[in-house]
């Protein structure tokens, strides 16, 4: 599918702010599925962006092929359902208004509380506990291709999750590591939208690894459109800006991730 493959031409070759292969290639497994899991780390109504981010990231990869049951999905705060939203069962990400991300089948797999940083490793890893179903589960082998986004607070080496926990670099490291130990994926993208999202990936040293983050250490992630309806900002930029991106792109489509990164000025 293009939107996990649009970075394969050019994992040895990024060098752009914010891109970052973690360690040189080994040779790929034959490939057999994708996945993604989609991660909103804050809770509170007035962090509507995060959520927006993330689902807006939710209706990009379904539109490009990957089906619900390869999508874990989790959300902090269900802004939709907020008694604030001005727009019931309603999530934008501009003020047009035009699309609803939040839709009529959207299939969130970890709500509210349940999202936490045990959960989040849980995914990654696989080492669930036996009653935890099917949908909660990221089934994949080593030839899965996984992107890993995640949306919320953070800071130098860490990410704030439900503004009660964190989760540190090399939580993530560990967490990839064990990925690559146990044959969970083939090549794994991580995109992090947050303050300081560089340092977030600083500690991974696992092999076919590619990370993307909107703002290096001590850079701030810049919230976007404005909305007077809503009364909050509806998005972040570097979000915005990659999902600009891959509107352009389709299931045959043959960018690369070097044209993607033209696009952050």
């Amino acid at each position: 599918v293009a939107f996990i493959t649009v970075w394969l031409l050019a994992l040895l070759a990024c060098s752009a702010t914010g891109v970052s292969p973690q360690k040189q290639q080994q040779q790929l497994q034959p490939h057999t599925s994708n996945w993604a899991v989609l991660v909103a780390t804050s809770k509170y109504w007035y962090n509507y962006r995060h959520i927006a981010n993330t689902l807006s990231f939710y209706r990009t990869v379904k539109r490009l092929g990957i089906p619900d049951s390869n999508i874990i999905l989790m959300l902090a705060e269900d802004v939709a359902c907020n008694p604030r939203n001005a727009y019931p069962g309603q999530v934008f990400n501009d003020e047009s208004h035009r699309l609803n991300v939040y839709g009529s089948n959207v299939e969130v797999d970890y709500r509210g509380y349940e999202v936490t940083v045990e959960n989040f490793i849980r995914v990654l890893t696989g080492r669930h506990d036996p009653a935890v179903p099917r949908p909660k589960r990221m089934l994949s082998d080593k030839g899965s291709n996984v992107l890993v986004y995640i949306s919320g607070h953070g800071g130098n080496e860490f990410m704030k999750f439900q503004d009660v926990e964190e989760l540190m670099a090399q939580d993530v490291a560990d967490a990839i590591q064990q990925m690559h130990e146990k044959g969970r994926y083939r090549e794994l993208l991580l995109v992090v939208e947050t303050c300081q999202a560089a340092t977030l990936y600083s500690k991974i040293n696992s092999p076919n690894v590619l990370a993307m983050a909107s703002s290096l250490k001590d850079e701030s992630s810049y919230s976007y459109l404005t909305d007077m309806d809503v009364g909050l900002s509806l998005i972040d930029r570097f979000t915005w800006s990659s999902l600009e991106f891959f509107e352009q792109v389709d299931i045959h489509s043959s960018m690369t991730l070097a044209q993607l990164m033209s696009i952050y000025k």
